[in-house]
């Protein structure tokens, strides 16, 4: 089962978070084979290891990939991940999250690959009773995306049980910025997060950014999340996999800074770092928005030896600019 070098595939690698955990990987001496259909990922995002096209729920590609490349591990990333669609196309977001990771797991387990770190999130806790939020938080998710997300941890914990699956499931909050090189970063179509956008209106590839909702029960009025450095986030998931690897139980850890931003704060931070003014359209409240999301990172920090470098606003949106100043492809 187990192939030289060492081998890890990498569903989603074509994408945001999963092209900087193929970065991370590689440098860790791991050889990343990224999986992905290019719906939304990227083949210039693929620059350490072979590129495999597949869709999850392909279980004849998937077979093929495997048997040629023998990982020893999985790394899943691949997840439609619009909350707002998630809301109008359920079907869309169960078939491919659920059923589609229920292909891949079984794949894994037929194949004796008994190592999996899964790319949750913090949508699978809803609206939090308190803050920060710990693992034992409730989860009740308020949209599909993160019932999706919810599903696959408890398909995964089923797994265990019944085949000896093990896996560390991650919940993380809002990825931000690029890689600090500028060899990948964070280019999505349609782009819905906060920092591309205003960066986007600062350059004048839109024309202004909408921010929803100026009356939340926040000091500003506007809602406050933990924006997490992408590269922070790719070094949590190699740490994950090599604590699998050490013989880790399985389990699930929160990956944020412990503190939050303002989307006013985030608007400030760029206006600082590109010295340029952010056209902004003051709108009402999406449904089902949190005022606040802020993690209680602690376990994973204690049990992983992982700790984010990136967490000054303007360091997290500098490498997010730099990205989008130096490559073209950001902009696509």
């Amino acid at each position: 089962m187990i192939g030289e070098p060492r081998t890890v595939l990498v569903t989603g690698g074509a994408g945001y978070i999963g092209s900087h955990a193929c970065k991370a990987l590689a440098r860790a001496g791991y050889l990343p084979v990224a999986y992905d259909n290019l719906v939304h990922g990227h083949e210039w995002a693929v620059k350490w290891g072979p590129l495999e096209r597949g869709d999850i729920a392909d279980r004849a590609r998937l077979d093929d990939v495997i048997r040629a490349h023998r990982p020893r591990a999985i790394l899943h990333f691949a997840a439609y991940a619009y909350v707002g669609e998630s809301m109008s196309d359920p079907g869309k977001y169960y078939r491919n999250n659920v059923a589609g990771s229920l292909t891949l797991i079984e794949a894994a387990r037929d194949a004796g690959i008994d190592r999996f770190v899964f790319s949750s999130s913090c949508a699978t806790y809803g609206h939090p009773n308190e803050l920060p939020l710990r693992e034992d938080a409730p989860q009740r998710p308020i949209n599909p995306y993160g019932a999706s997300k919810l599903m696959v941890e408890r398909i995964l914990a089923d797994f265990e049980m019944a085949h000896g699956m093990r896996s560390i499931a991650l919940r993380y909050f809002n990825a931000a910025g690029a890689d600090h090189d500028s060899e990948i970063g964070e280019a999505h179509a349609p782009e819905t997060h906060i920092i591309p956008l205003v960066l986007d209106a600062a350059s004048g590839h839109r024309p202004q950014v909408t921010v929803f909702g100026t009356d939340y029960d926040t000091h500003d009025g506007t809602c406050i999340r933990d924006y997490i450095h992408v590269s922070d986030l790719a070094d949590a998931h190699v740490k994950a996999l090599q604590a699998i690897e050490a013989g880790s139980p399985s389990t699930a850890f929160n990956l944020g800074v412990g503190h939050g931003f303002s989307v006013r704060q985030i608007i400030d931070s760029a206006a600082r770092v590109t010295g340029r003014e952010i056209p902004v359209r003051w709108g009402a409240r999406r449904p089902g928005d949190p005022a606040a999301l802020i993690a209680d990172a602690s376990a994973a920090r204690q049990a992983l030896g992982w700790t984010p470098h990136v967490t000054d606003i303007d360091d997290i949106v500098r490498t997010a600019w730099n990205w989008r100043q130096r490559s073209p492809s950001a902009q696509n």
